[in-house]
């Protein structure tokens, strides 16, 4: 039998699971009652921040996202707590300048992140310099997250030679972040044996449930060598979620794999989660149509979300019919586009192009200046050479960007500290206003308005007076 090597399980219930299933709505609330049973489990880690959390925490929930963090850090107390980091797009949708990302890293390390998961949706090493450096300097685990595509620059000697230059870096440790649910077993079992090839640091491996063989997936992945594999506790896995934690610990117990976590302990935490289940399901947050199995994510090569996203813009326009049109183009507009991995903000990026292009009778009419910013190298590099044609059709003789494309960007910090002081009651409020200025300024402006709510309240019953 093989050498004895123990699959850590990272959970994903309180981020990805919550962001894939109900638009990234849990609250803080329904989170803390669970985090001490939880801290007796013995995951690897709990992703619990970044992704789509901080956008939500201030825009739907009117929380602020640094104090979910720092109660989340209060009560684990035992475990590792890990965030999804874009790169030097941080958690927003464009590049911010390096001293915004070093202090962002430093203030997410701060507060309690154990290990930061860093990528960028190109895959341009340059992109994630910044955060990987920041994260060594704060003594944090710097975790490099590869978009997982498919095309044909993505061979096997693509990712063992890229695995390579990440341990240069000064990573702690790989992830193949597969978002669109694309990695099929056998193909895992190539992929993390080439990455092993070509690097000493340890392999995690994230994917989604979408196309219905994660679970496979995750088997043969972790028998080709693979160290950590990202789950959901089983009320919110599945469907564009994670496989169920419970049902990979039971397949690798017993074997050379064997996580070694209770099975009894996992069940009551799936009864907290049960009822939340229902309870999303009801409000309408959790729609059924994301809890079964697409398998289009295979035959399109498109992720589930931007399937949906697809879907709703051809519908605002009536022309629902076009969709066979439309997915036949994506593959088209990706490759003049350098082949990028279909990612936030990339899949939007191609997928908007290719609607644009169908709907209008006619190829790059029009572009978007999301294309156009992608085209003229504002993302960065992509695997690929644009096509020179519609690349020049897009930005004409302007001269793209070859550097990186942060060098580009003055530093933000002060700035923006001045434009916050008004509403500043802690360090890390300035991050927020880097991120989402206007989302950010609501937020203050309520939180504002409801600690003077508190506060009168107060003054009322320090003035009430009593009979004798």
């Amino acid at each position: 039998m093989a050498e004895t090597r123990k699959v850590g399980i990272t959970e994903t219930v309180l981020r990805d699971a919550h962001q894939s299933l109900i638009a990234t709505r849990m609250t803080t609330e329904d989170m803390l009652p669970i985090i001490d049973k939880m801290d007796q489990v013995g995951y690897h880690s709990v992703e619990c921040w970044g992704g789509a959390t901080f956008d939500a925490c201030l825009r739907f929930l009117k929380e602020d996202p640094w104090e979910r963090l720092r109660k989340l850090r209060d009560g684990f107390k035992n475990t590792k707590l890990q965030m999804l980091f874009r790169g030097q797009n941080i958690l927003g949708y464009n590049h911010y300048s390096d001293d915004v990302v070093e202090y962002f890293v430093q203030k997410s390390i701060a507060n309690g992140i154990d290990i930061i998961r860093i990528f960028d949706c190109l895959n341009d090493l340059r992109n994630l310099e910044t955060a990987v450096k920041a994260a060594n300097k704060e003594k944090g685990h710097a975790q490099i997250a590869l978009s997982y595509t498919l095309g044909d620059a993505y061979t096997l000697d693509y990712w063992r030679n890229i695995a390579r230059e990440i341990e240069e870096m000064g990573a702690d440790s790989i992830c193949i972040k597969d978002m669109a649910g694309l990695l099929v077993p056998y193909e895992a079992e190539r992929l993390v044996k080439a990455l092993k090839e070509g690097t000493k640091l340890p392999i995690q491996l994230h994917t989604h449930y979408t196309s219905g063989v994660a679970a496979m997936t995750y088997m043969k992945a972790v028998e080709a060598g693979c160290d950590v594999i990202d789950c959901a506790m089983s009320p919110m896995a599945m469907g564009t979620s994670q496989p169920a934690t419970e049902v990979l610990v039971e397949t690798f117990k017993g074997t050379p794999y064997d996580t070694g976590l209770d099975q009894h302990l996992l069940a009551e935490i799936a009864d907290y989660f049960t009822p939340l289940r229902e309870k999303y399901l009801a409000s309408g947050l959790m729609s059924t149509k994301v809890l079964g199995v697409n398998i289009k994510t295979l035959l399109y090569q498109v992720p589930g979300g931007m399937l949906s996203n697809l879907v709703s813009q051809l519908k605002e326009q009536g022309k629902e019919d076009k969709l066979k049109d439309v997915l036949e183009e994506v593959p088209r507009v990706r490759k003049d586009f350098g082949e990028p991995p279909l990612v936030t903000p990339s899949s939007q990026i191609v997928g908007t192009q290719a609607v644009l292009n169908v709907v209008l009778g006619e190829r790059y009419k029009m572009f978007t200046q999301q294309s156009k910013d992608l085209l003229s190298g504002k993302y960065g590099q992509t695997v690929k050479p644009f096509n020179p044609e519609v690349q020049k059709k897009a930005i004409g003789d302007a001269e793209p960007i070859t550097c990186r494309p942060a060098d580009l960007i003055k530093p933000q910090l002060a700035d923006m500290e001045k434009a916050i002081e008004q509403y500043k009651q802690q360090d890390e409020d300035v991050l927020s206003y880097a991120l989402f200025p206007q989302v950010a300024t609501e937020f203050f402006q309520y939180r504002d308005a409801q600690q003077k709510k508190i506060d009168i309240s107060k003054a009322d019953t320090n003035n009430m007076t009593y009979p004798v």
